[in-house]
């Protein structure tokens, strides 16, 4: 499904070039970004792909959308000029039907915003845990003592510090985006990694990619976590170049930390000539073994 077609940024150039937003993209040459059903702004920190998704949230006005600081000057408010100065046209359904306006269920979601909520899930069911025992120790049975806390635990749980940690942030992390991520809707993801083994990182782009393959949703992510980027079926954009291009995953500076070189080689249908013969003398040899066997039970058979 595609609900935001394409995006295009201000391209006006102020006499200050160090004024945010526009100092951002100032060095760059960027062409209209055209969206697939998952498209991901690649680049390391500081190229502009926490800045880039906020702009477009901003144009969308999208849930989660970021209010920058202040940075007027005299009265002009930079941000939203930027803002106004930028473009985007949506997309159609599978049939070509045009869309006219985004799901309401459309949203941006920070790395920060993650967290938060990461810290919210964690203290109410470790304080809510704690409450109930601490009522059963009084005498009062489970059930009571749950009945107690229904009535009890806002009240309780806003005047007590939390101050230890007992889950996982990783597993938390999943669980938000579960709970989150529901279908037919454009999001916008910044960094959605966070918190998240590599492990958990592939799980969740799996994920992902049901959520657009059978569930109507779209998703913008930036991220640079090389796990994410060769599990996702993106489109992805490199930042760091000096002309923005759509690049493919096995060549983006992080991915060879984590990918083997034949690996690579396999992506990419760079195969060398000796990868090419051992391929051939594993088929021959397999060939081999499989006109034996048939020749052996020929014999006993008959």
């Amino acid at each position: 499904m595609i609900y935001l077609s394409s995006f295009k940024l201000s391209n006006q150039k102020l006499k200050n070039p160090n004024i945010y937003p526009y100092s951002v993209f100032k060095d760059k040459y960027i062409e209209p970004f055209s969206f697939a059903p998952i498209t991901i702004f690649y680049g390391n920190n500081g190229c502009g792909k926490s800045t880039l998704l906020n702009i477009i949230a901003g144009k969308l006005k999208i849930k989660g959308k970021e209010s920058p600081a202040s940075n007027n000057y005299g009265s002009e408010n930079y941000c939203q000029r930027f803002e106004n100065e930028c473009a985007y046209s949506l997309g159609s359904n599978e049939y070509g039907v045009p869309f006219y306006h985004l799901p309401e269920n459309s949203r941006y979601i920070k790395s920060e915003d993650i967290l938060y909520e990461i810290k919210k899930i964690q203290q109410k069911a470790i304080l809510e845990h704690g409450l109930t025992y601490d009522y059963m120790q009084d005498g009062l049975s489970l059930e009571k003592a749950q009945s107690i806390l229904d009535h009890k635990k806002e009240q309780r749980i806003e005047n007590i510090i939390f101050s230890q940690e007992k889950y996982s942030n990783g597993e938390t992390s999943l669980q938000f985006f579960q709970e989150y991520l529901i279908p037919e809707a454009l999001y916008l993801l910044d960094e959605p990694e966070v918190s998240l083994s590599p492990a958990n990182q592939v799980a969740l782009a799996h994920e992902i990619n049901k959520l657009t393959h059978y569930l109507g949703c779209q998703f913008v992510i930036a991220t640079h976590s090389p796990f994410m980027l060769g599990t996702l079926d993106a489109k992805i954009y490199n930042l760091d170049a000096k002309e923005c291009q759509v690049t493919p995953w096995y060549q983006l500076e992080n991915v060879p930390y984590v990918q083997p070189a034949e690996k690579r080689a396999r992506a990419q249908g760079c195969f060398s000539k000796n990868t090419k013969k051992s391929s051939l003398n594993e088929l021959f040899f397999f060939f081999h073994i499989l006109t034996n066997l048939i020749m052996y039970y020929t014999v006993l058979v008959y």
